[in-house]
């Protein structure tokens, strides 16, 4: 299938390659699934209802109306499925609000300088204040009326992103918003982290296009003792990364909006994972 043009490419076997990168990705996500008892039938529905929404979407002709038939056509989908996942293409969830905004609070306390002290860490702050920052400041400029400043700190101290003094300062935890118990948080970041990972390594995987910026550092045959280390130098490093974008992507999102807004988006991650990795012939059980 041809993006560009909506013309259906001749059929034949994936790069073996791109069958062992696929099959790499799956096991991992079947792993999820079963942690959470998400079963085939389920994933089936999920699946067929991606297809039908990438290819409606993405896969249009110019000046044609998108049928049932061609959407069967490019995805494999019989109709009767087409049509009744077409149906329901308009009834996608949102990101939950208290999460979403929660985001942007955190990244104005780190990134804005009146929410910080000299040496650019997040500042305590009070509650209300008459002629300062404060807490209420910095959540209403981000949630406007959407969320009130008293429930947003009530769940925070539960949390414990932040933390109050004996002075009734408010301080940000240095692990803020790291998700926690709730599943709602924890789904809300694997859903628009991995995916955005997923898209840009996809974009990558093409042809003539100026690629993503996308590396890792790899290494095997470490010791236990190495892996902590090297786990702990990646969180630090890489916190302090993401304090420096978010800080002048901050500055820049003031300065186009003074210039009448945009409409990109860019999510920077920074990720570790390690694993004990068995030898060839060991017992697995």
């Amino acid at each position: 299938m041809n993006k560009e043009t909506g013309t259906l490419q001749e059929a034949g076997e994936p790069p073996p390659a791109l069958v062992t990168a696929l099959r790499l990705i799956i096991v991992a996500l079947v792993r999820l699934l079963l942690r959470f008892q998400v079963v085939y039938p389920q994933l089936l529905e999920l699946l067929k209802s991606a297809y039908v929404q990438v290819a409606e979407r993405e896969y249009r002709l110019q000046d044609k109306p998108q049928t049932d038939t061609r959407l069967s056509l490019l995805t494999g989908i019989h109709r009767k499925d087409i049509k009744r996942l077409r149906s329901q293409l308009g009834a996608e969830v949102e990101e939950p609000l208290a999460i979403s905004q929660g985001v942007r609070i955190v990244a104005r306390w780190i990134g804005e300088p009146d929410y910080q002290l000299k040496n650019g860490q997040p500042a305590p702050l009070p509650f209300k204040s008459v002629d300062g920052p404060s807490f209420e400041s910095l959540v209403q400029e981000v949630c406007r009326q959407d969320l009130r400043p008293r429930v947003v700190l009530d769940e925070w101290l539960r949390l414990g992103i932040v933390s109050e003094d004996e002075k009734k300062r408010l301080s940000l935890n240095a692990e803020a918003f790291v998700p926690g118990k709730s599943i709602d948080e924890k789904s809300f970041f694997l859903g628009m982290n991995i995916s955005d990972h997923l898209n840009a390594a996809s974009h990558n995987m093409q042809e003539g296009v100026e690629p993503y910026f996308e590396r890792c550092v790899y290494y095997d045959e470490l010791s236990e003792a190495s892996i902590k280390e090297l786990s702990q130098l990646a969180k630090s490093r890489g916190m302090e990364t993401l304090k420096v974008i978010n800080t002048r992507a901050s500055e820049l999102k003031a300065r186009d909006k003074k210039q009448g807004g945009g409409r990109h988006r860019i999510n920077v991650g920074v990720y570790s994972f390690d694993e004990e990795v068995r030898k060839h012939g060991e017992d697995e059980s």
